[in-house]
């Protein structure tokens, strides 16, 4: 590894490390923005009927600002932490795992989720692609208000 590669490692994992940390601790979306290029997207994968904010790219800064207005106005969370941060500097990319404990507003109902995220990074260390997998199927339960009825669990009282 040259000591180039080793520079724009380092930096790829304290730009997804910072994101993550800003993202964790629920910072504002003005402050999350600031982590993304000019030129991003945002999409979290799933199916669009399931939930708004799923299966449908977000583009540009407005776009990215949109989707993290519809997720915070559906969804919130608790006890994010992420782990085994994995970088490419080659592609400028990082992957890493998160978790949380997850709730629909709405219904109130509550799961805990592992995901992961793809970080593609521009020139400038910027996200310019966030990727986001989860578990759709317990987000499309809850926000129905079904999820407890499927696992047989009083999943409201995750939170109290």
């Amino acid at each position: 590894m040259t000591s180039s590669s080793v520079t724009r490692r380092r930096r790829l994992w304290d730009a997804a490390r910072r994101f993550c940390a800003d993202f964790a601790h629920k910072q504002t979306v003005d402050t999350l923005l600031a982590h993304f290029s000019d030129a991003c997207e945002v999409l979290e994968h799933g199916l669009s009927r399931f939930a708004p904010f799923l299966g449908t790219p977000f583009t540009g800064r407005d776009g990215v600002r949109h989707y993290f207005d519809t997720v915070a106005a559906l969804i919130t969370y608790e006890g994010m932490h992420f782990s085994e941060y994995i970088v490419d500097d080659e592609v400028g990319k990082v992957s890493v795992k998160g978790s949380a404990t997850f709730t629909w507003i709405a219904t109130h109902e509550s799961w805990e989720e592992t995901f992961a995220y793809v970080l593609d990074f521009d020139d400038r260390d910027k996200i310019a692609r966030y990727q986001i997998w989860g578990d759709t199927g317990a987000l499309y339960l809850a926000s129905q208000g079904h999820l407890g009825e499927v696992s047989g669990t009083d999943l409201t009282s995750i939170h109290t």
